[in-house]
């Protein structure tokens, strides 16, 4: 997927969930900031950030944070990304557990979940929930990095279609290049983490792949090993 007209600054400071100040051609701007998650070992003050000038007018901030540098990784932190990245390598046959379907839908209602995506592939029906990545540690993609009772219910309807007969995936989309492995952080959030392994138990296919950063790009790129 690709963004709009993108600018580099130096960040500054995070405000609250949703907007930071960073410097930008010498001045103090406010910004949106694309992921309510932590990101407390990406955003550090100096860090070089790249934003997407808005193409809306009347937004409160003329910019949307998308990347971010950790070290020399340009690490993509749109929250939004994975859904649509995951949809694009979905129709071009790029998940390999899962091949070419005949058709797709994103948001798609089961139960008491609105599912990722949707799709059919000949008599094959299946739903696959999908999560951004964007914390690393020692080369290791690590999720989540708060707790995440919504990501455990996923999960627990995830089995419940499995069972019903349904197809069932998980797909970890690593927001980055260099990671070597994934696994459930167990230390930030042990419900989330047991209810994946509960899910692989139950037939839930547990994928992981990272991805090709580029500033104004980003799309799924290999697949990483997954370590439960």
């Amino acid at each position: 997927m690709e963004y709009g007209k993108m600018v580099e600054a130096r960040f500054l400071r995070r405000v609250n969930r949703f907007t930071a100040f960073v410097e930008l051609n010498g001045q103090e701007e406010m910004v949106h900031v694309k992921n309510t998650g932590r990101c407390k070992e990406l955003l550090l003050e100096g860090a070089r950030v790249f934003l997407e000038e808005a193409d809306k007018e009347g937004r409160k901030t003329k910019y949307s944070l998308i990347s971010v540098y950790k070290g020399d990784v340009l690490v993509n932190m749109d929250s939004q990304a994975p859904n649509q990245m995951a949809a694009e390598a979905m129709a071009e046959g790029k998940i390999e557990e899962i091949g070419e379907v005949d058709f797709l839908k994103r948001e798609v209602k089961y139960e008491n979940s609105r599912f990722d995506i949707y799709y059919q592939k000949g008599e094959k029906k299946g739903f696959i929930e999908v999560k951004g990545v964007t914390l690393e540690e020692d080369g290791i993609a690590k999720f989540p990095d708060a707790p995440t009772e919504r990501g455990a219910k996923h999960l627990k309807e995830l089995i419940k279609a499995k069972e019903e007969g349904y197809e069932a995936a998980v797909l970890f989309v690593i927001q980055m290049k260099g990671t070597k492995e994934f696994c459930p952080n167990e230390e930030r959030d042990q419900n989330f983490t047991a209810a994946l392994r509960e899910a692989a138990a139950a037939g839930v296919k547990i994928l992981a792949y990272d991805c090709g950063v580029q500033v104004g790009k980003v799309w799924i790129e290999e697949k990483i090993p997954v370590k439960l």
